[in-house]
């Protein structure tokens, strides 16, 4: 009798692991559809997590008015779970095509799951009382629960979303719960009123058809949802570990989307990759050593590639799916002429932030093409500190330049980077430029000298003889180092410098004037 109750115990305390495993994969799974789909990573995750944390105190209030019949409530839980985990990205996805705004769908979704988790624990605690004394009792529940959570938040990091994607990891999830509920019905079936018995066998086919039927349909659901979303046809569509991937064609036009965010066009790219490189390039007399931040894409590298004086161009992209796409993927090595498989590049995947901070090479130019910073995390690449460290690895007479937004949509956002530059010791001034799929923006040049340096007088003789360019010239130069009068008077007096302990800048790009767009 001894061996028998050990035995059930385990089964539960193997069902509790699964469970805390299914539990925390959930809520960061959650927390990434918030954050691709509502912005603003930080906030997101901390919603979405302390939303589901709460929602599991109201699963667990509400399990306490289980009576009777644990073991069968437990399994019904389990298969509902199985269910809502395993559609709900499936949901979210269609749901975009046809809702401007997802958040009532997402934190509903978020307490669902939470209080159907929150139930998982204090019924297995119950059923398992019969088992073991208290203190064992207690003790094995919420050690099986933190251990499971572990490996769930290795296997998210490490495998679901590298590998399975948003596509095909909530599948796994569903999986885990409905196997946690069929290896309880095995065991514990003796203790099952007969009466459920027929009721649980239909719901194992039935669940069963339907997990399997969703993950075979979860690729051309997902896809239709992001056609929607997207005006033009969506060509190719990859989640990374890092970010959503989207190209879409228009006639002979392409666009790239990173996290649905327009990161160029290959109509009128030049426009903004041109004003991003030359100005710097042609503004050092001597441009051997190249860094770059972002870039993944190989437009920027191929402008820095028309000046034979560089020898080497060092290319820092998180993602390497990104920098894979651009040597590999057709449009983008005809578009950056192979540029990212030239012998002068070296490609590091790595966080530009940690690598600048280890790196103890020294450079001419820098040229940081990143993403908008809309959180916090690509925030610290706009930071004071951040710009501090470049200024240290540039050459002196050595020139960086980052594109910094649109100076009248996301106007503070603009000048915080301007100001930013300049209190890590730069000489800097603003660019701008009106780029047809992507509207005004702009950039902001620094310079390392002592003194004063005439750098709006440099930029306007500049020329470009030797250089090929599309569209920028002598004449470009004098419009976009112009900017006429401030539109937004007394912005720029309450902008503050952004730091990594008071990141400022992303609430200011946030909170842009985004209506006017």
């Amino acid at each position: 009798m001894f061996k028998v109750k050990n035995r059930y115990s385990a089964i539960l305390m193997a069902a509790i692991f699964a469970t805390g495993f299914s539990g925390i994969v959930a809520e960061y799974l959650l927390s990434t559809l918030a954050s691709y789909f509502l912005g603003d990573s930080t906030v997101q995750w901390a919603l979405i997590v302390s939303t589901m944390m709460f929602s599991m105190g109201l699963g667990s209030r509400i399990s306490k008015s289980f009576e009777s019949r644990l073991t069968e409530k437990f399994l019904m839980l389990e298969f509902i779970l199985s269910l809502v985990v395993s559609f709900v990205p499936l949901i979210v996805y269609t749901a975009s095509a046809y809702m401007q705004s997802l958040s009532i769908l997402i934190y509903s979704c978020s307490i669902t799951i939470g209080i159907l988790i929150g139930m998982e624990i204090p019924l297995v605690t119950r059923i398992n009382d019969q088992y073991d004394d208290l203190r064992v009792n207690i003790s094995k529940v919420l050690e099986n629960d933190y251990y499971g959570s572990l490996l769930g938040g290795v296997f998210f990091a490490f495998i679901g979303i590298p590998f399975l994607g948003i596509n095909y990891t909530p599948f796994v999830l569903g999986l885990v719960n409905f196997s946690v509920a069929i290896g309880v019905y095995i065991f514990l079936k003796k203790y099952i009123d007969s009466g459920f018995k027929k009721y649980f066998n239909v719901a194992i086919v039935f669940i069963s058809i339907i997990i399997i039927g969703g993950a075979f349909m979860a690729d051309p659901i997902i896809k239709y949802g992001e056609q929607r979303k997207y005006k033009d046809k969506v060509v190719y569509a990859e989640q990374t570990r890092y970010q959503r991937i989207v190209i879409t064609q228009w006639k002979k036009d392409f666009w790239l989307y990173l996290n649905g965010n327009q990161q160029l066009c290959t109509m009128d790219e030049m426009m903004y990759h041109e004003p991003l490189v030359h100005p710097a390039m042609s503004l050092h007399p001597l441009p051997k050593d190249v860094l770059v931040f972002g870039g993944g894409d190989g437009c920027a590298v191929r402008e820095i590639l028309k000046y034979q004086t560089t020898d080497k161009i060092t290319l820092v992209d998180l993602d390497p799916a990104m920098t894979k796409l651009g040597m590999e993927y057709p449009l983008l090595t005809e578009l950056n002429k192979g540029a990212l498989s030239n012998k002068k590049v070296e490609i590091l995947n790595k966080d530009g932030f940690v690598f600048l901070n280890e790196d103890t090479a020294f450079y001419d130019v820098v040229i940081i093409d990143l993403p908008d910073p809309r959180t916090v995390e690509l925030g610290r690449l706009y930071s004071e500190e951040f710009y501090r460290t470049a200024y240290k690895h540039l050459r002196p007479g050595g020139v960086i330049i980052t594109q910094a937004g649109s100076p009248y949509f996301a106007t503070k956002a603009f000048k915080c980077i301007i100001k930013t530059m300049e209190s890590a010791g730069f000489n800097t001034i603003a660019l701008h430029n009106q780029v047809i799929t992507l509207g005004e923006w702009g950039w902001s040049l620094g310079v390392k000298t002592d003194g004063a340096y005439p750098l709006k007088k440099a930029l306007q003789s500049l020329r470009f003889k030797d250089i090929e360019t599309r569209w920028i010239d002598h004449e470009a130069m004098q419009l976009i180092t112009s900017f006429g009068k401030n539109i937004y008077p007394g912005q720029s007096d309450s902008v503050q410098v952004n730091k990594i302990q008071d990141p400022v800048l992303y609430r200011y790009y946030l909170k842009g004037n985004w209506d006017l767009y």
